[in-house]
This record gives structure tokens, sequence and C-alpha cells, in this order.
């Protein structure tokens, strides 16, 4: 099967700091894969530089096998790819069902915002995800954290993606909304939706994940199959892991039997 998204030997430099160094990634489709790594390790950098807000120095990416050249966001928007930042973009005064189709409002006789299709589509959505969320005629501001995240998480899927990318999607959530997040997350997986986890928690990507990559200091050193891995192990990769002993999840789990 061919990888939805593919990045090989990718670079970045910022001035004299070498942020990434011939990192490379797959994601299949449909797959959910971890990304960990301490605060350094180069995990949004390389998000970054995949959903085009960085140019990378060296270095392809390849979607579903093809070499592409993302200059913004919109170009991988365009390709189904969708990344949602830890402040969730959202604007507070705006109510559920505006920021969901916001700056892309359906309109009536190419004029006037239809905004009974509006909010229809944006209920339809937020059924689609099974997310609690009181009204979408609510402010956004009114909303808890995990609820905001949401309605975040309903703007991307509006867009209809391939692919979502989550940025530390659980730092500031409660445990009842961290666990509400990951139901999502797995309710995007049936929908056949792949999704990329940078997070420092373990724990989060052991129950809904079925890769996770580590990074080091801009290097890949490890890449193992949650199936037949353990948060002792990656945590290991996180703290002594090196380029020169990384292995695939492949070879990994081939040494592994």
């Amino acid at each position: 099967m061919t990888p939805i998204i593919e990045m090989r030997r990718i670079d970045k430099h910022f001035g004299a700091v070498h942020a990434l160094r011939g990192v490379n990634l797959h994601l299949m489709p449909g797959e959910i894969l971890g990304l960990v790594g301490d605060n350094s390790a180069g995990k949004s950098t390389l998000m970054k530089v995949l959903t085009g807000a960085y140019q990378r120095d060296a270095g392809e990416v390849l979607i579903d096998g093809k070499t592409t050249h993302f200059t913004s966001p919109q170009d991988s928007r365009d390709l189904g790819i969708e990344m949602i930042y830890q402040d969730f973009a959202l604007c507070g005064n705006m109510d559920v069902g505006q920021n969901i189709f916001l700056g892309r409002w359906p309109r009536r006789a190419g004029l006037f915002v239809n905004r009974t299709r509006m909010y229809a589509e944006a209920q339809d959505v937020l059924m689609r995800l099974k997310v609690d969320v009181n009204s979408v005629f609510q402010k956004v501001e009114s909303l808890s954290g995990g609820r905001q995240q949401s309605v975040a998480i309903a703007r991307a899927i509006s867009f209809s993606p391939r692919v979502i990318i989550f940025d530390e999607p659980t730092a500031n959530l409660s445990v009842m909304a961290t666990e509400r997040l990951l139901e999502t997350m797995a309710e995007l997986k049936r929908q056949e939706v792949a999704q990329i986890i940078i997070s420092h928690r373990l724990t989060d990507i052991f129950a809904v994940g079925d890769r996770v990559m580590v990074l080091k200091r801009g290097q890949a050193v490890g890449d193992r199959y949650i199936r037949s891995s353990s948060e002792r192990e990656v945590l290991e990769l996180i703290i002594s892991g090196t380029p020169d002993d990384a292995l695939t999840a492949e070879q990994a789990l081939q040494g592994a039997a």
C-alpha cells in the first residue's frame, strides 16, 4: 500500500541551528501515528514543513507517491492535510457555526451569507464527530477548553481532510475532556482519516495509536508499532536513542519475532 504521506531526508535550518537532520517519515491511509520527543526534538518543525508553513532546505515530500512542494498551508489543505494547533485558532466572539465555516461561509446569490445552510451543515459535522457541543449558536469563548477543541476539529473535518495533525492536543485538557478527545480520534480513524499526534503523553498515544515515531535533536531515533512495543521502550528511545541504532517499525517487529 502506498503511504498517504512520505517525507524523505528532510533538512531544516534556522540560521546556525540545524533543526531537522535527514528525517524520514511515512503515514499510511487511516493510520494514527504518534510523534514524540523532548521539547527541542523537531516535532512541530517537521509538521510545519509538511503543511507548508516552513520551507524545507533539503529532502522531498510525497503525497500518494507523488513529489509535492507546498508553499503555504493552503497548498497542503487543498490536498487534504489539516493541522490543529494548541491555540485552536478560533474567534471567541463568534459562535460555533461561524467558527466552523470562518472565512468560507456559504452564500445565497453569491452575496449574502446563507445562515440556515451554515448552521445546518455545522450541526451535521458535529454529529458526524459525535462531539458534545450544546448549540451551534453558542459563543466559542463561553465553551470549555475541551469543547473549543471539538470546534477546532469540526472546522478541520468540514474541509473533508484525509490527514489531521494534532499539536499537543491533550496538554491543557481535563481527564474527562481527554477521554472525549481520544474517542473522537478513534471515530476519525473509523472514518479512515489518518492522524499524526504530536504529544508528550505516551499514555494517550498508546490508547489510540497504531505506531509511534521518536525524534531527538532533529533526528529520527526510533519507530515502533504500538502493538509490539511499550511506553517504557519508547521512553528509553526518547532519553537515550541514537540515529545509529534507529529501526523502522517493520524492522523492530521482525527483530522482536
